[in-house]
């Protein structure tokens, strides 16, 4: 349990950050907060033998894998309070260019939050170790990140991201 503790403490840290680097109001960080804390909620409904497979994921296994955000929104529904976080949790495996799930949004069709905790998210797999692969080192995670920006993440928020680490951890742009 701590373990688990500890990843969604660094997923809404990460969130956090991004969100107060960008200047949200101290309340929409809170949100983001806890909606990063939650946002994986719906993997309860995912046996844990394909949540913690060592090996690639069959089309079969990986349908399966992204139903958990709309079984994390509907176990979140009945709370009013929690209402407005639900689209950040439902939409937070959508990609910038569209190829992301539950319903291919695109762009500024995503929800900001979602895009916030999809950055954090994807950070924290990079740079944590999982069942089928060792976390990357920091500087390759970072170079994920550049590369992925229009793609993948909101290039704003990817840029972003970036200047919350030291230069000489960025990775280097060629130019030439």
């Amino acid at each position: 349990m701590a373990a688990a503790t500890a990843t969604i403490s660094g997923k809404a840290g990460y969130a956090v950050r991004l969100a107060s680097r960008l200047g949200l109001e101290k309340d929409t960080v809170e949100k983001l907060r806890l909606a990063a804390s939650l946002h994986d909620l719906g993997k309860i409904g995912i046996h844990d033998t394909i949540l913690n497979k060592a090996t690639p994921l069959t089309a079969a296994e990986f349908a399966l894998i992204k139903q958990h955000p709309d079984i994390g929104a509907r176990i979140l529904q009945p709370m009013a309070p929690l209402k407005e976080l639900l689209p950040w949790i439902r939409h937070h495996h959508e990609r910038y260019d569209g190829m992301g799930y539950p319903d291919g949004l695109r762009g500024e069709a995503i929800p900001l939050g979602a895009r916030i905790i999809a950055m954090a998210d994807s950070f924290d797999a990079m740079t944590s170790d999982r069942p089928y692969r060792r976390a990357l080192p920091l500087k390759a995670a970072l170079e994920q990140i550049r590369q992925g920006a229009g793609t993948q993440f909101d290039p704003q928020l990817a840029f972003t991201w970036l200047e919350l680490y030291p230069p000489d951890l960025l990775p280097q742009v060629d130019t030439g």
